[in-house]
């Protein structure tokens, strides 16, 4: 079977599917969150994310225990209405401060199941975070 289930933190913007990865902490959750509620975003799926192979594309969805749940830090466990699916168009790397990101980089892929989808790295608790991911999923078509 062609799927997988990762630690990331996926989102639908505009029928973009974007998923979030880094570290336990790096911010996916509370990125995502920006996102949802400042940019109507819709939750997918939070900290764990299914990824299926279908016709040539990755489809993230959420495994039903945590269907429409998000753990925000610091309020506790809260419920969004879901987008069941979503293809993948955009991963997001979420890595930490003292990690030098490119002026200038080449357009980077990251492979799932077979799959290569652009990826760029960021630091999440930047205040421009939100409006990069935005741009990056009009500028890595």
């Amino acid at each position: 079977m062609n799927k997988i289930n990762i630690h990331g933190t996926c989102i639908s913007y505009q029928d973009k599917g974007i998923l979030f990865i880094g570290a336990s902490g790096s911010g996916k959750s509370d990125l995502a969150l920006q996102m949802i509620m400042n940019n109507n975003a819709l939750l997918v799926a939070d900290d764990r994310t299914n990824i299926e192979e279908k016709q040539g594309q990755l489809i993230a969805s959420c495994p039903k225990s945590l269907l429409g749940l998000m753990e925000v830090r610091g309020i506790g466990i809260c419920r969004f209405n879901p987008v069941p699916s979503v293809v993948l168009s955009l991963v997001v790397e979420l890595v930490p401060q003292n990690f030098e990101i490119e002026r200038l980089p080449q357009i980077k892929n990251i492979q799932y199941l077979g799959i290569q989808i652009p990826k760029i790295c960021i630091h999440g608790y930047e205040t421009s975070a939100t409006n990069k991911i935005i741009l990056a999923c009009y500028q890595n078509k």
